[in-house]
């Protein structure tokens, strides 16, 4: 019975994809938001898509990745330490956002604190009167790149850390003067390690205070409250993913919730959207003997971060010396020109692809909007208030058109829907249709990459299922990405 209703959705669809779907002449209002709802400022973090993070401090200079507190300052003299060179180089890649750790759980401030000594200040790097984190605020902002953030909860060094509330009181002081003295604040991350120890961390004060003193940023820990962490440190979300779940079941550092982080729930109360953590070398530190990760990496971790409906958080560790290694920065320049490359052209909009689609819910909601890359213009189906009804829109042209990819997006400003969707290829081999990808969820976007090139004229995206029975499809695109080889991930 199953594949008798796909061949005849399959048939209708061919026929009418050779005609205009009617559009009604009188206004009709747009479709109910189905909640939650992500905020304006996660929906700025999402649409970025790829955020960079510096990992530099003491572990810099003792080739670990996890200091013990016990590090003495005099180690912290970056010599040729340039601000300006990291920003330039955030920027060459095409990031908007850079975050900076300012305090890793060696709990070495790389700011003047007032509230420890076991900072900058008490360096030979500018004779103790340096400040990392102030001179790349500045740099980042010359470069017009946004700042966020990196501080440790976990601090080995703090003799106060051992007390909930005096340690509450310290941590609270040092976050507020990150708050106040460095400019806008776009993210604030609080890594959930506490390796050894039970101390609860007083987290809804931290949070009520980020919020009071930097309203636009974006709070990520591993339960939120407004970006969760995905899980995993290899910047892979679940090849099904939502931005809901439910907030108040997740404990910062429980490891029992990573599962629940990368996939997250259909019917989950909260929007909390991921960021994909991963170093482009091995260690989140720089390492002499670490180098970084191969092209053809980078790209599969983007596919499974950002493709996943997730942003991108890219660890680029400066050196020694205090810059970003030429290494690095030739491999960035690399990502970045591979992106560029493969999703510069949308083959369907740059073939002027008609598009039809099963109904439509008023002529403001038309198919053509899947073409025009905008997340609040989408098409939108008549609306059957039934997560069984089945839906699809169609791209045709009259020249074939070869890809790989094929990318999808939903109007998530509206609530993320689709649970199960398809997608075929009409006139391929001499056949009348064969399936090319398929899926469960989609969000912000979906990236799915073929097993080998497609060439057809006529792409057809079903959705079978989708959550309010009301799929809303912002973008509905197509690529060839010249990079993939074998089998992917």
């Amino acid at each position: 019975m199953g594949r008798i209703v796909i061949w005849v959705v399959l048939v209708g669809m061919f026929l009418c994809c050779n005609f205009e779907v009617g559009l009604c002449n009188l206004a009709v209002p747009p479709p109910p938001p189905l909640m939650p709802l992500p905020t304006a400022n996660q929906l700025k973090l999402q649409q970025r898509e790829m955020v960079m993070v510096l990992h530099f401090g003491m572990n810099t200079f003792t080739n670990r990745e996890w200091g013990i507190g016990t590090e003495k300052p005099q180690l912290f003299n970056p010599m040729g330490f340039d601000a300006n060179q990291w920003a330039k180089v955030v920027k060459e890649a095409e990031f908007s956002l850079v975050i900076l750790t300012t305090k890793h759980h060696d709990g070495f401030c790389l700011w003047p604190s007032k509230y420890t000594n076991h900072s900058v200040k008490s360096s030979p790097w500018k004779d103790g009167r340096g400040d990392v984190v102030k001179d790349l605020s500045v740099a980042a902002r010359d470069q017009g790149l946004d700042f966020g953030v990196y501080l440790s909860p976990w601090d080995r060094h703090e003799p106060l850390f051992a007390n909930e509330v005096q340690y509450s009181e310290f941590f609270r002081g040092q976050l507020q003067e990150l708050l106040t003295k460095y400019g806008p604040i776009s993210e604030v991350w609080f890594d959930g390690a506490k390796v050894n120890t039970k101390m609860a961390f007083l987290f809804s004060q931290w949070c009520a205070l980020v919020h009071q003193l930097q309203i636009s940023a974006n709070i990520l820990s591993d339960e939120g409250p407004d970006v969760r962490w995905v899980g995993n440190e290899y910047g892979s979300a679940g090849s099904t993913f939502w931005n809901t779940i439910n907030g108040s079941s997740l404990k910062i550092g429980d490891p029992s919730t990573f599962g629940y982080l990368n996939i997250g729930d259909p019917y989950g109360t909260h929007w909390i959207p991921a960021q994909c953590d991963v170093s482009i070398r091995g260690g989140w530190f720089w390492h002499p003997e670490d180098k970084p990760k191969r092209l053809r990496e980078l790209l599969n971790i983007y596919y499974n971060s950002v493709g996943r409906s997730c942003v991108l958080l890219l660890n680029v560790p400066p050196n020694t010396t205090g810059l970003i290694s030429p290494e690095d920065v030739e491999r960035l320049m690399e990502f970045k020109q591979a992106i560029n490359t493969i999703f510069s052209v949308d083959l369907a909009a740059s073939a002027s692809a008609s598009v039809t689609a099963s109904s439509v819910r008023g002529e403001a909601f038309a198919p053509a909007n899947v073409l025009n890359n905008d997340l609040w213009t989408y098409w939108a189906p008549e609306d059957y208030r039934n997560s069984k009804t089945v839906n699809w829109i169609c791209l045709e042209s009259k020249e074939a058109m070869e890809f790989n990819v094929v990318r999808i997006q939903e109007a998530i400003g509206l609530g993320q829907r689709v649970m199960k969707y398809e997608v075929y290829a009409f006139g391929v081999d001499g056949k009348e249709n064969i399936l090319v990808s398929s899926g469960t969820t989609i969000g912000y976007k979906k990236l799915d990459r073929l097993k080998g090139p497609v060439k057809a004229s006529k792409v057809i995206l079903i959705i079978w299922e989708s959550r309010g029975g009301l799929p809303l499809i912002s973008s509905f695109g197509l690529h060839f990405d010249p990079f993939l080889k074998g089998k992917q991930v």
